[in-house]
Protein backbone atom coordinates (compact mmCIF):
# COMPACT_ATOMS: atom_id res chain seq x y z
CA UNK A 1 0.00 0.00 0.00
CA UNK A 2 3.21 2.65 0.09
CA UNK A 3 3.95 4.67 3.11
CA UNK A 4 1.45 5.97 5.22
CA UNK A 5 -0.15 9.30 4.63
CA UNK A 6 0.25 11.06 7.87
CA UNK A 7 -3.55 12.40 8.68
CA UNK A 8 -3.09 12.87 12.56
CA UNK A 9 -4.97 15.32 13.86
CA UNK A 10 -7.43 15.52 11.51
CA UNK A 11 -11.50 15.37 11.79
CA UNK A 12 -13.26 12.45 9.56
CA UNK A 13 -17.28 11.94 9.98
CA UNK A 14 -18.66 8.70 9.70
CA UNK A 15 -22.00 7.78 8.94
CA UNK A 16 -23.42 4.29 9.84
CA UNK A 17 -20.77 3.91 12.34
CA UNK A 18 -22.65 1.92 14.81
CA UNK A 19 -21.43 -1.41 13.59
CA UNK A 20 -20.12 -3.40 11.08
CA UNK A 21 -18.30 -1.36 8.17
CA UNK A 22 -18.94 2.03 9.79
CA UNK A 23 -17.20 0.61 13.03
CA UNK A 24 -14.05 -0.44 12.17
CA UNK A 25 -13.83 2.39 9.54
CA UNK A 26 -13.55 4.95 12.10
CA UNK A 27 -11.33 2.50 14.19
CA UNK A 28 -8.82 2.58 11.63
CA UNK A 29 -8.66 6.03 11.15
CA UNK A 30 -8.58 6.38 14.38
CA UNK A 31 -5.58 4.57 14.60
CA UNK A 32 -4.13 6.82 11.66
CA UNK A 33 -4.28 9.85 14.28
CA UNK A 34 -7.80 11.40 13.30
CA UNK A 35 -10.72 12.06 15.05
CA UNK A 36 -13.82 11.05 14.30
CA UNK A 37 -17.22 11.85 14.91
CA UNK A 38 -19.88 8.99 14.69
CA UNK A 39 -23.47 9.21 13.46
CA UNK A 40 -26.12 6.38 13.41
CA UNK A 41 -29.24 5.30 14.94
CA UNK A 42 -28.51 3.66 17.35
CA UNK A 43 -27.30 5.39 20.68
CA UNK A 44 -26.20 2.40 22.85
CA UNK A 45 -23.95 1.29 20.23
CA UNK A 46 -22.37 4.47 19.21
CA UNK A 47 -21.59 5.27 22.89
CA UNK A 48 -19.63 2.24 22.79
CA UNK A 49 -17.97 2.66 19.62
CA UNK A 50 -17.37 6.16 20.36
CA UNK A 51 -15.12 4.42 23.96
CA UNK A 52 -13.36 2.20 21.66
CA UNK A 53 -12.25 4.58 19.43
CA UNK A 54 -10.64 7.12 22.11
CA UNK A 55 -11.11 10.56 23.71
CA UNK A 56 -10.78 12.29 19.80
CA UNK A 57 -14.12 10.55 19.25
CA UNK A 58 -17.90 11.44 20.12
CA UNK A 59 -21.64 10.20 19.05
CA UNK A 60 -24.09 11.86 17.43
CA UNK A 61 -27.68 9.76 16.76
CA UNK A 62 -29.33 10.64 13.73
CA UNK A 63 -31.02 9.61 10.91
CA UNK A 64 -29.29 10.61 7.34
CA UNK A 65 -32.82 10.69 6.20
CA UNK A 66 -34.11 13.74 7.82
CA UNK A 67 -32.10 16.49 6.14
CA UNK A 68 -32.72 19.08 8.71
CA UNK A 69 -31.85 17.16 11.87
CA UNK A 70 -28.75 16.14 9.89
CA UNK A 71 -27.47 19.71 9.31
CA UNK A 72 -27.87 20.08 12.65
CA UNK A 73 -26.03 17.54 13.23
CA UNK A 74 -23.12 18.98 11.05
CA UNK A 75 -23.62 22.44 12.71
CA UNK A 76 -22.15 20.83 16.17
CA UNK A 77 -19.84 18.61 14.59
CA UNK A 78 -17.98 21.86 13.36
CA UNK A 79 -18.74 23.68 16.37
CA UNK A 80 -17.43 20.51 18.49
CA UNK A 81 -14.48 19.89 16.49
CA UNK A 82 -13.38 23.24 14.65
CA UNK A 83 -12.96 21.37 10.68
CA UNK A 84 -14.14 18.50 9.06
CA UNK A 85 -11.54 17.28 6.52
CA UNK A 86 -13.01 13.97 5.73
CA UNK A 87 -16.74 12.48 5.07
CA UNK A 88 -17.20 8.45 4.49
CA UNK A 89 -21.02 8.23 3.32
CA UNK A 90 -21.09 4.87 5.01
CA UNK A 91 -25.06 4.71 5.76
CA UNK A 92 -26.91 1.75 4.18
CA UNK A 93 -29.24 -1.04 4.09
CA UNK A 94 -30.50 -3.81 2.25
CA UNK A 95 -33.67 -6.16 1.64
CA UNK A 96 -34.05 -8.97 -0.58
CA UNK A 97 -36.45 -10.47 -3.10
CA UNK A 98 -38.36 -9.85 -6.77
CA UNK A 99 -39.13 -6.48 -8.00
CA UNK A 100 -43.02 -7.91 -8.04
CA UNK A 101 -43.33 -9.68 -4.67
CA UNK A 102 -41.61 -6.69 -2.82
CA UNK A 103 -42.98 -4.27 -0.16
CA UNK A 104 -42.59 -0.61 -1.59
CA UNK A 105 -42.53 1.09 1.76
CA UNK A 106 -39.15 -1.35 2.30
CA UNK A 107 -38.25 -0.54 -1.31
CA UNK A 108 -38.28 2.91 -1.12
CA UNK A 109 -37.00 3.21 2.35
CA UNK A 110 -33.52 1.56 0.98
CA UNK A 111 -33.15 4.03 -1.92
CA UNK A 112 -33.90 7.14 0.98
CA UNK A 113 -31.50 5.80 3.18
CA UNK A 114 -28.87 4.47 0.93
CA UNK A 115 -28.87 7.23 -1.77
CA UNK A 116 -31.01 10.34 -0.80
CA UNK A 117 -29.02 9.65 3.01
CA UNK A 118 -25.81 9.94 0.91
CA UNK A 119 -27.19 13.37 -0.83
CA UNK A 120 -28.38 14.94 2.16
CA UNK A 121 -24.81 13.93 3.84
CA UNK A 122 -23.02 15.80 0.81
CA UNK A 123 -25.61 19.04 1.69
CA UNK A 124 -24.91 18.78 5.32
CA UNK A 125 -21.12 18.30 5.32
CA UNK A 126 -19.69 20.36 1.80
CA UNK A 127 -19.71 23.73 3.69
CA UNK A 128 -16.73 22.29 5.71
CA UNK A 129 -14.99 20.54 3.43
CA UNK A 130 -15.07 23.47 1.12
CA UNK A 131 -13.39 25.01 4.57
CA UNK A 132 -10.53 22.23 4.43
CA UNK A 133 -10.41 21.37 0.37
CA UNK A 134 -11.75 18.09 2.26
CA UNK A 135 -12.46 14.75 0.69
CA UNK A 136 -16.03 13.13 0.48
CA UNK A 137 -15.74 8.84 0.28
CA UNK A 138 -18.58 7.60 -0.70
CA UNK A 139 -19.45 3.94 0.01
CA UNK A 140 -20.52 2.21 -2.52
CA UNK A 141 -20.74 -1.69 -3.72
CA UNK A 142 -19.91 -4.41 -6.10
CA UNK A 143 -24.14 -3.97 -6.63
CA UNK A 144 -23.38 -0.91 -8.50
CA UNK A 145 -20.68 -3.28 -11.09
CA UNK A 146 -22.97 -6.04 -11.27
CA UNK A 147 -26.40 -5.58 -10.78
CA UNK A 148 -27.94 -9.19 -9.05
CA UNK A 149 -31.82 -10.12 -9.34
CA UNK A 150 -33.50 -10.14 -5.93
CA UNK A 151 -31.75 -7.24 -4.92
CA UNK A 152 -33.62 -4.65 -7.23
CA UNK A 153 -33.66 -1.83 -4.52
CA UNK A 154 -30.14 -2.02 -3.04
CA UNK A 155 -28.40 -2.32 -6.13
CA UNK A 156 -30.45 0.35 -7.67
CA UNK A 157 -29.34 2.40 -4.30
CA UNK A 158 -25.61 1.35 -5.08
CA UNK A 159 -25.55 2.57 -8.59
CA UNK A 160 -27.15 6.21 -7.91
CA UNK A 161 -24.53 6.54 -5.31
CA UNK A 162 -21.99 5.98 -7.78
CA UNK A 163 -23.25 8.13 -10.02
CA UNK A 164 -24.19 10.83 -7.76
CA UNK A 165 -20.50 10.68 -6.58
CA UNK A 166 -19.15 11.22 -9.94
CA UNK A 167 -21.08 14.14 -10.29
CA UNK A 168 -20.16 15.64 -6.81
CA UNK A 169 -16.51 15.24 -7.58
CA UNK A 170 -16.96 17.02 -10.75
CA UNK A 171 -19.00 19.80 -8.82
CA UNK A 172 -16.68 20.43 -6.61
CA UNK A 173 -13.33 19.92 -8.01
CA UNK A 174 -13.27 23.74 -8.31
CA UNK A 175 -13.59 24.71 -4.78
CA UNK A 176 -10.36 21.48 -3.64
CA UNK A 177 -12.80 19.39 -2.36
CA UNK A 178 -12.25 15.83 -4.03
CA UNK A 179 -14.25 12.66 -4.02
CA UNK A 180 -13.69 9.10 -3.52
CA UNK A 181 -15.89 6.20 -4.24
CA UNK A 182 -15.40 2.51 -2.33
CA UNK A 183 -16.64 -0.58 -3.94
CA UNK A 184 -16.79 -4.00 -1.91
CA UNK A 185 -18.24 -7.49 -2.26
CA UNK A 186 -19.76 -9.38 -0.10
CA UNK A 187 -17.73 -8.68 3.43
CA UNK A 188 -18.44 -10.46 6.62
CA UNK A 189 -21.25 -7.90 8.13
CA UNK A 190 -24.29 -7.84 9.68
CA UNK A 191 -26.00 -6.57 6.83
CA UNK A 192 -24.82 -9.89 5.15
CA UNK A 193 -25.36 -11.98 7.66
CA UNK A 194 -28.96 -11.15 7.90
CA UNK A 195 -29.36 -11.72 4.25
CA UNK A 196 -27.64 -14.85 4.52
CA UNK A 197 -30.37 -16.11 6.95
CA UNK A 198 -33.19 -16.24 4.13
CA UNK A 199 -32.11 -20.02 2.88
CA UNK A 200 -32.88 -19.16 -1.15
CA UNK A 201 -31.14 -15.83 -1.36
CA UNK A 202 -27.87 -17.50 0.65
CA UNK A 203 -27.93 -20.36 -1.93
CA UNK A 204 -28.91 -18.15 -4.82
CA UNK A 205 -25.31 -15.99 -3.95
CA UNK A 206 -23.68 -19.36 -3.58
CA UNK A 207 -24.51 -20.01 -6.99
CA UNK A 208 -22.93 -16.94 -8.64
CA UNK A 209 -19.46 -17.39 -11.01
CA UNK A 210 -15.95 -17.51 -8.27
CA UNK A 211 -14.66 -15.00 -6.89
CA UNK A 212 -18.17 -13.33 -6.73
CA UNK A 213 -19.54 -16.08 -4.57
CA UNK A 214 -17.71 -15.76 -1.20
CA UNK A 215 -17.99 -13.74 2.08
CA UNK A 216 -14.87 -11.68 2.49
CA UNK A 217 -13.20 -10.89 5.62
CA UNK A 218 -14.13 -7.41 7.14
CA UNK A 219 -10.31 -6.45 7.96
CA UNK A 220 -8.53 -6.42 4.76
CA UNK A 221 -11.40 -5.54 3.47
CA UNK A 222 -11.59 -2.13 5.38
CA UNK A 223 -7.87 -1.83 5.23
CA UNK A 224 -7.83 -0.99 1.66
CA UNK A 225 -10.73 1.06 1.76
CA UNK A 226 -9.01 2.90 4.42
CA UNK A 227 -6.26 3.11 2.83
CA UNK A 228 -7.83 4.43 -0.31
CA UNK A 229 -9.60 6.59 1.49
CA UNK A 230 -6.80 8.90 3.23
CA UNK A 231 -4.97 8.94 -0.03
CA UNK A 232 -8.26 10.20 -1.95
CA UNK A 233 -8.00 8.08 -4.83
CA UNK A 234 -10.89 8.60 -6.68
CA UNK A 235 -11.67 4.60 -6.64
CA UNK A 236 -10.86 2.81 -3.94
CA UNK A 237 -11.50 -1.60 -4.18
CA UNK A 238 -12.30 -3.44 -0.80
CA UNK A 239 -10.89 -6.69 -2.74
CA UNK A 240 -8.09 -6.75 -5.57
CA UNK A 241 -10.23 -8.63 -8.53
CA UNK A 242 -12.78 -5.84 -8.27
CA UNK A 243 -11.12 -3.33 -10.60
CA UNK A 244 -11.48 -6.35 -13.43
CA UNK A 245 -15.58 -5.93 -12.91
CA UNK A 246 -14.69 -1.83 -14.13
CA UNK A 247 -13.48 -3.15 -17.19
CA UNK A 248 -15.88 -5.76 -18.07
CA UNK A 249 -18.88 -4.20 -16.91
CA UNK A 250 -20.67 -3.62 -20.14
CA UNK A 251 -20.75 -7.15 -20.60
CA UNK A 252 -21.92 -8.17 -17.17
CA UNK A 253 -25.64 -7.33 -17.52
CA UNK A 254 -25.92 -10.59 -20.37
CA UNK A 255 -24.15 -12.41 -18.22
CA UNK A 256 -26.10 -12.03 -15.08
CA UNK A 257 -29.41 -12.57 -17.30
CA UNK A 258 -28.03 -16.22 -19.19
CA UNK A 259 -27.09 -17.35 -15.78
CA UNK A 260 -30.61 -16.35 -14.19
CA UNK A 261 -32.72 -17.26 -17.04
CA UNK A 262 -31.91 -21.47 -15.83
CA UNK A 263 -31.08 -20.71 -12.02
CA UNK A 264 -33.47 -17.96 -10.70
CA UNK A 265 -36.96 -19.95 -10.95
CA UNK A 266 -35.81 -22.34 -8.45
CA UNK A 267 -34.92 -19.93 -6.29
CA UNK A 268 -38.01 -17.32 -6.56
CA UNK A 269 -40.33 -20.16 -5.84
CA UNK A 270 -38.12 -21.53 -2.74
CA UNK A 271 -37.97 -17.70 -1.70
CA UNK A 272 -42.39 -17.33 -1.91
CA UNK A 273 -42.61 -20.61 -0.23
CA UNK A 274 -39.95 -20.06 2.88
CA UNK A 275 -42.87 -16.39 3.58
CA UNK A 276 -41.53 -13.99 0.96
CA UNK A 277 -39.62 -12.35 3.68
CA UNK A 278 -39.44 -8.63 2.69
CA UNK A 279 -38.23 -7.18 5.47
CA UNK A 280 -34.71 -5.15 6.05
CA UNK A 281 -32.14 -7.52 6.28
CA UNK A 282 -29.69 -7.32 9.69
CA UNK A 283 -29.61 -5.24 12.78
CA UNK A 284 -29.20 -1.97 11.24
CA UNK A 285 -32.18 -2.77 9.08
CA UNK A 286 -33.91 -3.18 11.90
CA UNK A 287 -33.02 0.11 13.94
CA UNK A 288 -34.14 2.09 10.23
CA UNK A 289 -37.35 0.13 10.52
CA UNK A 290 -38.17 2.12 13.73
Amino acid sequence: MGAQVDVSGRVAVVTGAARGLGLLMARRLTERGMRVALLGLEPDELAQAAKECGPGARAWTVDVTDQDALHAVAAEVVAHYGRVDAVVANAGIATGGPVEHSDPRTFARVIEVNLLGSVNTARAFLPALRGTRGHFYQVASLAALCAAPMMAAYCASKSGVEAFAHSLRAEVAHHGVTVGIGYLSWTDTDMVRGADRDAALRDMRASLPFPSNRTYALEPTVDRLVDGLVRRRPHVYGQRWLPAMQAFRAAVPAVVTRHSRSRLGEYERRWLAAGADTSLVGAGGAAAEK
